[in-house]
């Protein structure tokens, strides 16, 4: 099928100057290796905040729902109120918690707050207290991120006196690995051993720990409740070895102008790539107004076929010039596509070359890509 999720405006194919292929059986494939890694003894959830990591949340969640996932997580209620209209039968977790007079969207929407503090555990006893119903909850305890979660001193107060949490509906316990994407890191096995401590003195509900890279620490780390997120579109969770997921995407630029060139011609802003000798350079309508950022400027490749062609010069907003001298001039005339994630190149090896992880590469994507979806159904 054919959508455009999350650009409101759609772009015609015609019109955009790249197209970004979202496969949806990927996505339910990758879905389903977790969940088999998991075994039975676990839940997978699947984290889709930020648009499904730039995605889009609806065909991504109506597609994860149709491959088995009902729980699902993002980090703002305004995600959770997106997904709702989506998923009318998911159960949706607000990782952010529930914002001060956000409460009667919450109950209104179904949505599932995590308490990352007792200030958010008492305001949500007391809207559950006025509105005479003990509301759903999670209970996020801080082990090592150090960002949201109850800290220790929070942890110690509710673990000598648990009437501190009553009139609350504790679902899930929760907490976060901060290094688990580093097999050789001391800390997720830290992490660990505080969460067994939590878990022993709060054994309410269920326990949710691992993320995606958590899923494959092993068994230990897995408990009820997995919360897998970037491995679900494609990203490697385990980075030390051959990534077990299925790529999701593929970002295939037109070329708008092939250029003959010679020394001592320059390309693109300041001039900083300097021709050394004949040369041929195809202009792409794609730049870092587009999530092509601007750190891959002279790093990155990009292939036409199986040909690998480089990046030359800055990339600038709209557009990003490529050496195609030792490609055929028959694949690669205007109107015909580049691959710049694509199957001989990942968005691990685009993000690899940016200086950055996953994550940004595609919660970047721009909205100016004309976007199809393939697959996703039961």
């Amino acid at each position: 099928m054919t959508e455009t999720a999350g650009n409101p405006s759609g772009v015609d194919a015609q019109l955009a100057g790249a197209t970004l292929t979202i496969d949806l059986d990927a996505l339910q494939a990758n879905y389903r290796t977790i969940a088999k890694t998991l075994g039975s003894g676990t839940i997978a959830g699947a984290v889709v905040k930020a648009d499904a990591y730039g995605l889009g949340i609806g065909p991504a969640g109506r597609a994860l729902w149709n491959a088995g996932a009902r729980e699902f997580f993002v980090a703002h209620p305004s995600e959770g109120v997106a997904l709702r209209g989506h998923l009318p039968e998911a159960r949706i977790h607000i990782l952010n918690g529930a914002h001060a007079g956000a409460e009667d969207a919450f109950r209104e929407h179904r949505l599932i707050p995590a308490l990352n503090c007792l200030g958010d555990v008492e305001r949500w006893r007391a809207y559950s207290t006025k509105i005479g119903e003990a509301l759903p909850a999670v209970l996020h305890v801080d082990t090592g991120m150090c960002r949201l979660g109850l800290d220790r001193t929070e942890f110690k107060r509710v673990a000598a006196d648990p009437s501190l949490l009553d009139g609350v509906n504790i679902e899930t316990v929760m907490s976060h690995l901060a290094s688990a994407d580093d097999a050789a890191s001391p800390q997720s096995a830290e992490q660990l051993a505080y969460f067994r401590e939590i878990r022993k003195a709060l054994p309410l509900g269920r326990a949710s720990f691992a993320n995606s890279s958590g899923v494959f620490l092993g068994p230990d780390y897995r408990f009820d409740l997995a919360r897998p997120g970037v491995a679900l579109y494609g990203v490697n969770p385990t980075p030390h070895t051959t990534n077990p997921m299925a790529q999701v995407i593929r970002l295939q630029a037109k070329i708008l102008q092939v250029r003959n060139v010679d020394s001592p011609e320059t390309v693109g802003y300041g001039a900083s790539h300097q021709v050394v000798e004949p040369s041929r350079i195809a202009t792409l309508p794609v730049g870092y107004a587009d999530g092509y950022l601007r750190s891959l400027s002279s790093r990155a490749k990009a292939y036409i076929g199986d040909n690998e062609v480089p990046i030359v010069g800055r990339v600038s907003m709209d557009l990003i010039t490529v050496d195609v001298t030792a490609v055929p001039e028959a694949l690669c005339r205007p109107g015909m596509t580049v691959d710049l994630i694509g199957q001989h190149h990942t968005v691990d090896d685009l993000a690899a070359e940016a200086g950055t992880i996953g994550y940004e590469i595609l919660t970047s994507l721009g909205r100016r890509y004309h976007r199809v979806y393939t697959g996703g159904a039961e």
